[in-house]
């Protein structure tokens, strides 16, 4: 099946799907973006990931470029043009095509959107789920402004080459002070000894979760002690339980860190049992 991109209002074969050569995100990396799950049909958590699409963009100062209505039929048309039942549809947005400069182009430049949407395999991520993951360290040398999603993920796509590299899955970031900002592509969490949970508060220095979002109304929802402050890679190796969030992982358990397992070493209960339930507190619109 040919696959289809939507570019600037059109949807295109992948073949004939293209940017102008100094369109900003290309250039600056002067873009946010957003990745949606798509389950058994249905998009997950599209008010969320909404709502913080617009947020970036006003960080940035880039024009809206459409409604929350028209975002809606973008993403449903992606995704039924794909035929994707279970996988993710991926929204990014530029500032647009202007000449090189380091300072923004003017007002009337009209925003870059782009849209596509791909199957994920179902068994493969629980498969990956009831084995576990494991993650190695790295020292976070990424920009102070985390919490906007920007497709500035040079630093990144190296922490996540370094892991696989040493045989692991992925990288948690570790700042100044020695504590764990986040990993990779997704929020930390650990589980102490007393099955409370335990990850970053949000600030600057890590992206708001829309995964991370939805949890905490089920840790409310199931009465689960959650504490909001830092931890080090040596509090999380001697943990009853790791994991991690995002939308495409949704909650996926961590087995070791740095080559030393936590707990037994296997996928904990709690993070098990978060996974089973996730879909229970997000949003599950039709598409």
């Amino acid at each position: 099946m040919t696959r289809i991109i939507y570019v600037n209002g059109r949807y295109l074969p992948y073949s004939e799907a293209a940017i102008h050569p100094e369109d900003r995100g290309n250039q600056f990396a002067d873009a946010v973006y957003e990745v949606c799950e798509v389950r058994e049909g249905r998009l997950t958590d599209e008010t969320r990931h909404m709502t913080r699409l617009e947020r970036s963009l006003g960080e940035l100062g880039i024009p809206l470029p459409m409604s929350r209505a028209a975002w809606g039929r973008v993403l449903r048309e992606t995704i039924r043009r794909n035929r994707v039942r279970h996988g993710l549809v991926y929204l990014q947005v530029s500032r647009g095509v202007a000449r090189r400069d380091f300072y923004f182009p003017s007002p009337d430049t009209l925003p870059t959107v782009i849209c596509l949407a791909r199957r994920l395999s179902a068994s493969k991520s629980e498969a990956l789920a009831a084995k576990g993951i494991a993650v190695v360290s790295t020292p976070d040398v990424r920009w102070a402004r985390c919490d906007i999603k920007t497709v500035m993920l040079l630093p990144a796509t190296m922490a996540k080459q370094r892991a696989k590299e040493s045989g692991a899955n992925d990288a948690w970031f570790v700042d100044d002070e020695g504590f764990v900002t986040e990993g990779g592509s997704a929020n930390a969490w650990i589980i102490d000894r007393e099955g409370r949970l335990i990850t970053r508060a949000l600030d600057q220095s890590i992206l708001p979760g829309i995964t991370r979002s939805v949890l905490l109304d089920l840790l409310k929802r199931e009465g689960i002690t959650l504490i909001e402050r830092p931890f080090t890679i040596p509090e999380a190796q001697a943990a009853r339980e790791a994991f991690i969030t995002s939308a495409t992982s949704l909650v996926m358990p961590v087995i070791s860190i740095d080559g030393k397992p936590v707990g037994n070493g296997a996928p904990g209960l709690i993070a098990q049992q978060l996974r089973a339930q996730f879909h229970e507190a997000a949003e599950r619109a039709p598409v």
